[in-house]
């Protein structure tokens, strides 16, 4: 814990992290398109959609595509999905309010209270690859109180490129060392300690049972099984 001790800011991945996007993806689509006769299974769906994320971040952070705001990649990427499962039938106005699906993301259970801990103790912050306006509604929806938000719109990159990490420690005004990167995924956490940042592994088994990750594949300073632990382990009251 010696190195933990001069933390002064958490920085939070947030999809899959803190909020619970298979379910409730699944529901949204399955609420919104059911009543539209369509019948799928809604928690694949969810699966495909999620599976276009790294590829449409990839070019952005490649260079082939400007930076563009995850809302927008999420559109594109919910057209292709659509076609992939027979859904070419759904209407520009259903697709436009099924997008809206990943602001109304639900946390897993034990984040709410256990960031109102950890913010007694430290700045904390989502860096995330989600636009501002996303992450404002996640955290209205869920009742997160954050001390700023950042991430992917204001390094004008995506995660795991070293600006959403840096520009997210200098907003803060802290140094790499005196910041902690808390996620569920192991290539975050190694992007972020190659640059200095600390590191907190939380573990999400049902993020995509299966696929998620019991424990860290990399060198982490904590590693804990639900974000109430991690408020233990900070010595957050």
């Amino acid at each position: 814990m010696a190195k933990t001790r001069q933390v002064k800011a958490l920085l939070f991945d947030v999809f899959g992290t803190l909020v619970d996007w298979r379910t409730s993806v699944a529901r949204e689509a399955g609420a919104l398109l059911s009543a539209s006769g369509f019948a799928v299974e809604w928690e694949a769906f969810a699966d495909a959609w999620r599976d276009q994320y790294q590829p449409s971040l990839d070019e952005v952070r490649t260079g082939r595509r400007p930076f563009t705001l995850l809302d927008t990649l999420h559109r594109h990427n919910l057209d292709v999905v659509l076609h992939r499962f027979g859904l070419d039938r759904v209407d520009g106005a259903t697709r436009a309010e099924l997008n809206l699906a990943w602001h109304r993301l639900d946390a897993w259970p034990d984040v709410p209270a256990a960031l109102a801990r950890l913010r007694t103790g430290f700045r904390i912050a989502p860096c995330s690859n989600g636009n501002i306006s996303l992450m404002v509604d996640l955290a209205r929806r869920n009742g997160f109180i954050w001390d700023a938000i950042l991430g992917a719109e204001v390094a004008r990159d995506y995660k795991p490129k070293p600006a959403v990490y840096l520009d997210s420690v200098a907003a803060l005004g802290c140094e790499p060392e005196q910041t902690m990167m808390v996620a569920a995924h192991s290539y975050d956490l190694a992007a972020a300690a190659a640059l200095g940042l600390r590191t907190a592994f939380v573990a999400r088994p049902d993020e995509r049972p299966g696929r998620s990750e019991r424990l860290p594949s990399v060198p982490v300073d904590i590693s804990v099984a639900s974000m109430t632990a991690l408020a233990d382990e900070l010595g957050c009251a």
